[in-house]
């Protein structure tokens, strides 16, 4: 078969997210060829061009998304930028994936999903692909901890803490699209639900208890609104009780444990890293009241990614080996997820229990 011809939106010779994590995921999955990509003007576009070896580049994402040697466009830019160039990906009739969140706000997400109905996308929630969680959610279903009771997590957010980095400003405020409520606490509800099923009904509160944090480059005290303190309890649909707690920055202590117990055993799950969508994880597990390290079988890894799950590609590369089987997470199932996030909003903001919106 053809390869798929891949065009990048958002591809910097300064590096960057698509740079560090998409160029060598792609690089490492057969079945897909770089051929584009769009950059702010054509001359940055040129420059990273020549940097990554890519033929076709482009100052305006539209036109690349119209060229007939694109057959995927992925965008990877920052999250108020999606809608303006996602649409027109979807009116040349391409395939799009789109790193997470996909809209900046749940109408916006609405709107993608509708434009997006019948046609081929994809959403960069990368833990679905990550081997370490696949693996997890299928000792559930084996049946390793027997009858799920209840689930705890806690989780650093990794930004959101004491100080803001260069060009993040636009997460310190709901607007933006990108907090930690849509970022990290997004990606942690989607694996939860992948792994032992949804909220059936939930009870958020949220607080920012840091209401001024530091720039990094001008050392000024400037405002943050986007929460750091969320804390979800509920029960899930298959009846476990479960509770969620994401804090802001990170912690010496733990920036990811996930405990999950049942009747017959016990898992835990943990990462250093608290991106742990994209991180290396520690899977442990008990049936006899000592937890052991478990190791992760081969069938759930690429070969050549062995060894390498500490890469930031390591679990985008994954996502793309899925992407070829039909077997990602598409718009219409971003658009569950914004739900869920709204569910948690509107739960914190009245102070009342809620179910979330399956629709």
């Amino acid at each position: 078969m053809a390869p798929v011809r891949v065009g990048i939106v958002g591809l910097s010779a300064n590096g960057g997210w698509a740079a560090t994590a998409h160029v060598p995921a792609l690089a490492a999955v057969d079945g897909y060829e770089l051929r584009a990509l769009a950059g702010s003007n054509a001359e940055s576009a040129r420059v990273a061009g020549e940097k990554y070896g890519v033929p076709l580049t482009f100052g305006d994402a539209g036109e690349l998304a119209r060229h007939p040697e694109v057959d995927l466009v992925v965008v990877a830019v920052k999250v108020p930028q999606h809608r303006a160039l996602i649409e027109p990906a979807l009116a040349a009739g391409k395939q799009v994936l789109s790193e997470w969140p996909l809209g900046v706000s749940l109408a916006e997400t609405e709107a993608l999903a509708e434009a997006a109905r019948d046609k081929t996308t994809a959403v960069g929630l990368q833990g679905r692909s990550a081997p370490a969680l696949r693996y997890l959610r299928d000792l559930i279903k084996d049946g390793y901890v027997g009858r799920v009771l209840s689930t705890s997590l806690i989780a650093s957010g990794a930004n959101w803490g004491p100080s803001v980095r260069a060009g993040r400003d636009y997460q310190l405020h709901p607007a933006g699209g990108a907090t930690m409520l849509t970022i990290p606490f997004a990606h942690t509800v989607d694996t939860l639900a992948m792994v032992l099923g949804g909220f059936a009904e939930l009870s958020a509160t949220m607080a920012t208890v840091r209401p001024r944090v530091r720039d990094e480059v001008t050392g000024e005290s400037v405002e943050m609104t986007a929460p750091d303190q969320i804390a979800v309890t509920g029960v899930l649909s298959g009846g476990a009780v479960a509770s969620l707690h994401l804090r802001g920055g990170t912690s010496p202590a733990t920036n990811f444990h996930w405990e999950i117990n049942g009747t017959e055993g016990t898992l835990v799950v943990e990462a250093a890293d608290p991106l742990f969508w994209i991180a290396k994880l520690t899977l442990r597990g008990s049936r006899t009241g000592t937890l052991e390290k478990l190791t992760v079988p081969a069938r759930y890894e690429l070969p050549q990614l062995a060894g390498r799950s500490a890469e930031p590609s390591y679990n985008v590369a994954h996502a793309y080996a899925r992407h070829l089987k039909g077997d990602l997470p598409d718009f219409a199932h971003a658009l569950r997820v914004h739900r869920v996030l709204d569910a948690v909003q509107r739960s914190a903001d009245s102070g009342t229990r809620v179910e979330p919106d399956a629709k």
